[in-house]
């Protein structure tokens, strides 16, 4: 009988049916990461690897036969220690903090997988850099006696700033870092570079911190979130500090040096508050130094105030502008303010060339005159031509000093 193809099961008459897997694709996968997972875990519980497979390289440190030569560092011990980098370590039993060589520091390494930290004695090199171009040993320079410092503090609605202290102790003596110049250098013309922006670009500030020479004086803007701590960095590299103050210039709103400017449409009072907010940012600075402020410095009724606070305030006022038109040096000399005036702004035109005739003219400027005052930016390009420029302008017969030590103290009039 033939078979009916429309009554009958669909696929029921073929002669070669397909086959179902027992195991579904899917399944097979997720059994794959399973196993995965599970030598990964006893990979993590058995194998004890502190660096979690991170790549290393071993390097062999050995001294070499007969050379004599033991460690490079010493603990204090008596054992030796072998870390996972393949270095051995031999202790120094006779270590005693308190021999510690001098220029010696001791730094403390951590055992990635033990935990356990150790003290290691880095013999000192050929001593400070910083301290050679002071002629100042350099963990002496930057310390302040927290007694004598907490003279001079005074309170006010935005935090702690400036005062001169009860027995006449101010922030410009106690903070100035002057250079210790021999008798046969006291006489030959002094350089002053104040270094403005300090804190504003990250590539800038670390530059200046690690490629200037401690006589160079930091303006440091106040804006940063990490001021103060920048601030203490500095002057423990030996560096004077001053306050860059944002003033009005002339084409100010479009011309805008920041928040808290200080205004000449303001009153006397609005400004001092403002100043104070700026004054609380960090400590350690020896004076103020302008920031802009053509149109500010040339206005006589905002401007006397603010010189007037400065004084009260046991600071210097540095004019960092190149105004004719500035008011500051009349007014400083009848507050008795000790002041300084910036003679040139080296990086006006920022190219290499430009900036290398600027500094030419300076040192011109500071044979003929005696000393001479230059305002820079802190920027990579800038601070690269004056690291190269501070190395050998000394042995042209020049001192770089800081602004303290060109500032003069102006009489009263």
């Amino acid at each position: 009988m033939p078979s009916d193809d429309l009554n009958a099961p669909l696929g029921q008459n073929q002669t070669a049916s397909k086959r179902r897997l027992p195991i579904a694709v899917p399944q097979v996968l997720a059994g794959l990461l399973a196993l995965f997972g599970l030598v990964v875990l006893g990979w993590a519980i058995f194998v004890n690897d502190p660096l979690g497979g991170e790549p290393m390289v071993v390097l062999a440190t050995k001294p070499a036969s007969g050379s004599g030569t033991t460690a490079d560092v010493a603990i204090g011990d008596g054992k030796e220690h072998s870390r996972h980098d393949g270095i051995t370590v031999k202790a120094d039993p006779a270590l005693d903090k308190a021999a510690i060589p001098p220029g010696a520091r001791t730094v403390t390494i951590i055992d990635g997988s033990s935990g356990k930290s150790k003290e290691v004695v880095i013999p000192g090199g050929d001593g400070d850099n910083a301290a050679k171009m002071t002629d100042t040993p350099a963990d002496t320079r930057p310390v302040v006696n927290p007694a004598n410092e907490r003279k001079i503090q005074d309170n006010s609605r935005h935090g702690e700033i400036p005062k001169i202290g009860a027995d006449g102790t101010r922030a410009l003596a106690l903070y100035a870092l002057p250079r210790l110049l021999p008798a046969n250098r006291k006489d030959v013309p002094r350089i002053a570079i104040i270094l403005g922006g300090v804190g504003i670009s990250a590539s800038g500030t670390a530059d200046a911190l690690s490629m200037l020479p401690p006589a160079v004086t930091l303006a440091l803007a106040p804006y940063g979130a990490d001021v103060e701590k920048l601030a203490e960095r500095a002057r423990g590299q030996g560096h004077e500090l001053l306050l860059q103050t944002p003033m009005e210039p002339f084409d100010y709103p479009n011309n805008d040096p920041g928040p808290q400017t200080l205004l000449t449409s303001l009153t006397p009072a609005q400004n001092i508050d403002r100043l104070h907010w700026l004054m609380s940012r960090f400590k350690g600075y020896v004076g103020i130094a302008s920031f802009m402020g053509a149109r500010f410095t040339a206005t006589e009724p905002a401007l006397a105030p603010v010189l007037q606070e400065t004084a009260k305030r046991g600071l210097i006022f540095v004019d960092a502008g190149v105004s004719d038109r500035s008011l500051a040096a009349q007014i400083a000399g009848s507050q008795n303010l000790p002041f300084a005036k910036v003679d040139m702004v080296l990086d006006a035109v920022p190219t290499p060339a430009e900036i290398d005739r600027a500094l030419t003219r300076l040192e011109l400027m500071a044979r003929a005159n005696g000393s001479a005052i230059a305002l820079a930016t802190a920027q990579p390009g800038t601070i690269l031509r004056l690291a190269a420029w501070t190395k050998t302008v000394e042995s042209r017969g020049f001192v770089l000093v800081p602004i303290t030590m060109v500032a003069a103290k102006a009489k009263s009039t």
